[in-house]
């Protein structure tokens, strides 16, 4: 096989078809795939046949018998956990990026990459508020975001005590003390354990999930040594926010560093409106988001801001006779994130950016919590519904009169397939749980929605 243009032309060609029939049934679209994972595996055939199949038949098979066990995640009805949608730009751009497959790893390597991630890095910053001197790095989610800010941390603590984890290792080095709230996400845990960490220590939330400033401040004057305090920007249920600065100063005083998993609540600080509910989180050491959840790019795309480039070199940077040596102040891609070698995940950031602008962005934030509190002022109207948390930016916490009777709910509404709510469990209560995270929700996607659970509960 050569690798001739020509060759490319029917498999795309293949590609966009489906693609484009996909993106025209979402409006439309139930939302729930219409097989499960057996069905589809037997659709598929599980033998390596012996001989290969043409490009375009691959794309064929693809298209046709992988539809029907997809997710509808990128309708505006889909509200299950936190997933975002993808737009026009940043999906087009995603797909030239697969198609010039460049390692992003140094600037050596692909200068274009990696000067469109540093443009998006900066846009970012001068968006979000943070300080200019952060690094931000692109890896795979919010996960390694977190991650990312975290090795970060446990390296800097470390050498401030005179420890250095790179040569000495974690086996007899001073133990770091991890706080965090006691509603943080489930990947702050996964993150410590990577870090062999260990189990964090919980500090009190009140009613909505926000850290209380007395708890944190009896866990810090508790304990002493190496200490990272681990908050968050938009809690999973109620989506709000930690009183970032008292907590910010309280733990520098202590000596310890401040990580924020804003997975897709750190994007609150492109609205004017939004930006006083996170006072002071700009005092941090370190940021994680995800540009595939608020900022609706494509699969996979965390972004991961530093405030401590040194402490950064020193978690990821490496040397090899066979990569480039003409490292100097400015952090390379590899040097950011946990992988030496990745796609130009930040190429999808710079997409959507451009495409928006700055108004754009506060729009799109603004418009996302505009339907939030739409959603919930019409649920409170069907009888036994509660809205259970204030409704401060994304997330719309609700449950009817018992646990049982929101369970029947809840399986109505998955079974209804024109809207996915996922279920959850908060403040010690099963719940139902709208995330409002697609820039494509419509008022007629409300009132679908609206109507759909309104169905259920009579």
């Amino acid at each position: 096989m050569t690798n001739s243009g020509e060759i490319f032309i029917s498999p795309l060609a293949s590609a966009a078809k489906f693609a484009q029939s996909w993106l025209d049934a979402l409006p439309e679209r139930g939302i729930n795939p219409t097989q499960d994972l057996a069905q589809v595996r037997e659709s598929f055939g599980d033998l390596l046949p012996d001989h290969g199949v043409d490009a375009t038949e691959v794309i064929e098979r693809l298209g046709t018998l992988g539809e029907p066990g997809l997710m509808a995640m990128g309708s505006g009805r889909f509200f299950g956990w936190v997933i975002g949608g993808t737009m026009p730009a940043p999906l087009a751009a995603d797909w030239l990026v697969s198609t010039w497959d460049q390692n992003a790893g140094a600037p050596t390597l692909t200068p274009t990459v990696v000067a469109l991630e540093d443009i998006a890095g900066e846009w970012l910053l001068d968006l979000l508020g943070l300080p200019k001197t952060c690094a931000v790095g692109f890896p795979t989610g919010a996960q390694m975001a977190n991650f990312g800010g975290l090795i970060a941390g446990r390296g800097e603590v470390l050498e401030r005590v005179g420890w250095d984890v790179n040569v000495q290792g974690l086996s007899g080095a001073p133990k770091i003390r991890v706080l965090v709230n006691e509603e943080r996400h489930v990947t702050i845990d996964t993150a410590l354990r990577y870090l062999g960490l260990g189990e964090p220590e919980e500090v009190a939330s009140d009613d909505q999930g926000r850290i209380k400033i007395d708890a944190l401040k009896s866990a810090l004057e508790s304990g002493s040594g190496p200490t990272i305090l681990a908050l968050q920007a938009g809690n999973i249920h109620s989506g709000s926010f930690e009183p970032f600065q008292e907590a910010i100063e309280l733990a520098h005083k202590h000596g310890a560093w401040v990580h924020v998993d804003g997975a897709f609540g750190l994007w609150a600080l492109a609205s004017p409106t939004l930006r006083p509910l996170l006072k002071g989180i700009e005092l941090a050491d370190s940021w994680a988001t995800d540009a595939h959840k608020t900022l609706n790019v494509p699969y996979d795309c965390g972004v991961s801001i530093v405030n401590n480039p040194v402490a950064l070199r020193r978690a990821f940077g490496v040397e090899a006779s066979y990569l480039p040596s003409e490292h100097d102040a400015q952090l390379w891609p590899s040097e950011k994130v946990a992988e030496l070698s990745r796609r130009g995940r930040g190429v999808t950031v710079w997409a959507a950016l451009l495409s928006l602008g700055r108004q754009g962005v506060i729009e799109l934030v603004d418009g996302l919590v505009s339907n939030a509190q739409l959603l919930a002022a019409e649920l409170m109207k069907i009888p036994g519904c509660r809205v259970l948390n204030e409704v401060v930016f994304t997330q719309v916490s609700f449950a009817f009169e018992d646990e049982a009777r929101t369970e029947e709910i809840g399986a109505k509404l998955i079974a209804d397939h024109s809207i996915w709510i996922s279920g959850s469990h908060w403040q010690g209560q099963k719940i139902l749980r709208i995330s409002v995270s697609n820039w494509s929700t419509s008022p007629a996607d409300r009132a679908v929605t609206i109507e759909a659970v309104r169905r259920a509960a009579e």
